[in-house]
């Protein structure tokens, strides 16, 4: 076969390659990646050149450590098997998602240097769980925002709703506790993003 012959079948091949949908790489006996197809950079939100150098094992997490050892000692007896790796990853979507990897050692002859044909097989994902919904306030806590966002004082608000100072205090700390805000300021506003409170309304209203 000249070079031209073997240039038009590397062509070939990379086109197949490239064409595949299940995600696959080919990787140097420490998990370097060599080549990376579409499918497989598409895992990273990357392109497969920005893959080339990256080690697979820091892309895929193994379940379990013992099964990356046995393809470690597979390469360097020069056994010609496929091992699958149980895998977890989290992919440029952020979605949590969990698979296996199959390692194949390839090479061209018996006395190359032996690399790895790797294989992704996706089984399901985990999505991250919807945030809690942010607790609304009580009556009371509604008509203390109420006041405070008209101006009212700690002690101004007590006196307008029967409590103590330290009732109202003790009002305001929850809330701001419950809904993370740093100060008052930030309490009343939080009020009226969550519709706590009524815009456009003055004197303030819950």
């Amino acid at each position: 076969m000249d070079s031209m012959d073997s240039v038009l079948w590397r062509n070939r091949a990379m086109l197949l390659f490239n064409r595949i949908p299940m995600p696959v790489a080919v990787c140097d006996a420490s998990g370097a990646i060599i080549l990376a197809n579409p499918a497989m950079a598409a895992e990273w939100g990357e392109t497969s050149g920005t893959l080339r150098g990256r080690n697979v094992l820091e892309l895929f997490r193994p379940d379990e450590k013992t099964q990356v050892l046995r393809i470690a000692e597979a390469v360097r007896l020069r056994r010609r098997s496929r091992y699958p790796v149980a895998v977890h990853w989290e992919a440029a979507d952020g979605v949590r998602r969990h698979g296996e990897l199959t390692a194949e050692p390839v090479s061209d002859t018996v006395d190359d240097a032996t690399a790895l044909l790797v294989l992704l097989r996706v089984l399901g994902e985990e999505r991250a769980p919807a945030p809690a919904p942010v607790e609304a306030a009580t009556a009371a806590e509604a008509r203390i925002l109420a006041l405070l966002a008209g101006g009212a004082t700690t002690a101004q608000a007590a006196r307008e709703t029967g409590l103590t100072h330290d009732g109202v205090t003790y009002h305001l700390r929850r809330l701001t506790d419950r809904w993370g805000a740093a100060n008052r300021t930030e309490l009343v506003a939080r009020a009226y993003a969550l519709g706590v409170l009524v815009p456009g309304v003055w004197p303030p209203a819950a």
